[in-house]
């Protein structure tokens, strides 16, 4: 067998496709990886419907997926770490291109390329990989869990402790409570965060928001919001308030609710305009607003060893299992929020 069937992007058209393509084959420093599972993200969603355009796209068509797990099947040329075929792996969600003093200290940078969006993907039988963006993953973590790490975990885990820096007894506000605020809750309560308070309009939202251990859940559209919020924090208002769903109204709301020193994290992605309508008040208390985007290298060696330790159970996140070829269908269940879904796995 030499072909394979891969989530395919048409970027000239538009146009996402299952296709049958020819089975890449490892260059210099590079793997292929057996794909086991691969997660469904709004990344993926926002790169089908045309608000997500990629900056440095490698080719014309694109194997979407940035969350995959596998085995490695076959070695390229000139390998350095030694891991041998049957391997069972997680694979960074991007990668540096190797241009720019960023890989030195192999951090995200203007360079940062990212899987499924710049480069091909996991949506398919087999990936290519760097060998380093492999992270190897023990037996007892199920390929599902491992998948959604790089993305649905990691990025709200370098937000928490990373780009805030959260430490135990600081207030924690998280607005929208999808794959990544979820997690982004977990990952507060896991940090010692008190109290922590999710924010979401949907009522499944919330209570999923309680089981993944927010002390409190509120509607944004509740008219005593704020009041909720003051009382929940002692009077202070929050440290940090999480954007993770990525819309405007969410951010000004967020900001307005922080207390003195607070800073809003931008994780969730949009592409419009920040606005906060606040005005004196915001200098006076001297609040921040701080960009955050992905997760670091380092963060799914990190939370793959909590996994592994029991520190954080993954299972509750898996929504359901969907054939690749029934790509779009998983595409269309998360844009319309069809049955509220944590994280879609497609296995192939």
């Amino acid at each position: 067998m030499d072909t394979m069937l891969a989530g395919r992007f048409h970027l000239d058209s538009k146009k996402f496709a299952v296709e049958e393509v020819p089975i890449p084959v490892p260059g210099p420093g590079e793997v292929l990886v057996e794909v086991k599972a691969a997660g469904v993200c709004l990344s993926d969603v926002h790169l089908l419907d045309g608000s997500l355009v990629p900056l440095f796209a490698t080719s014309d068509t694109i194997t979407v997926g940035h969350e995959v797990s596998g085995v490695i099947h076959a070695l390229g040329p000139d390998l350095r770490r030694g891991l041998p075929v049957g391997t069972r792996v997680t694979l960074e969600a991007g990668k540096t291109c190797g241009t720019c003093a960023g890989c030195v200290r192999r951090r995200p940078c203007t360079q940062m390329l990212t899987a499924g969006i710049d480069y091909d993907g996991g949506w398919a039988e087999y990936v290519i990989a760097r060998e380093d963006t492999l992270i190897p993953v023990p037996d007892s973590l199920p390929f599902d869990q491992a998948a959604i790490i790089p993305d649905a975990v990691s990025t709200p885990y370098a937000a928490v402790v990373a780009t805030a820096g959260v430490r135990a007894a600081q207030s924690v506000g998280v607005w929208g409570v999808g794959g990544v605020g979820a997690h982004n809750v977990r990952l507060a309560r896991l940090v010692g965060a008190a109290p922590v308070i999710a924010v979401d309009p949907l009522p499944s939202a919330r209570e999923r928001a309680l089981a993944f251990g927010a002390d409190l859940a509120l509607d944004p559209a509740a008219p005593d919001f704020a009041d909720q919020v003051r009382a929940a924090t002692g009077g202070r208002g929050l440290d940090f308030a999480f954007d993770c769903a990525g819309v405007p109204a969410v951010r000004d709301q967020a900001a307005s609710v922080l207390g003195l020193g607070g800073s809003l994290i931008l994780v969730g992605i949009t592409p419009r305009p920040l606005t906060i309508t606040e005005g004196l008040t915001f200098n006076y208390l001297q609040k921040q607003v701080r960009g955050h985007y992905g997760g670091f290298p380092e963060s799914v060696s990190e939370l793959v060893q909590l996994t592994a330790a029991g520190r954080l159970d993954l299972a509750p996140s898996i929504t359901d299992h969907i054939p690749l070829v029934e790509a779009a269908d998983a595409v269309h269940r998360l844009e319309n929020k069809i049955g509220d879904p944590i994280r879609l796995i497609l296995v192939p």
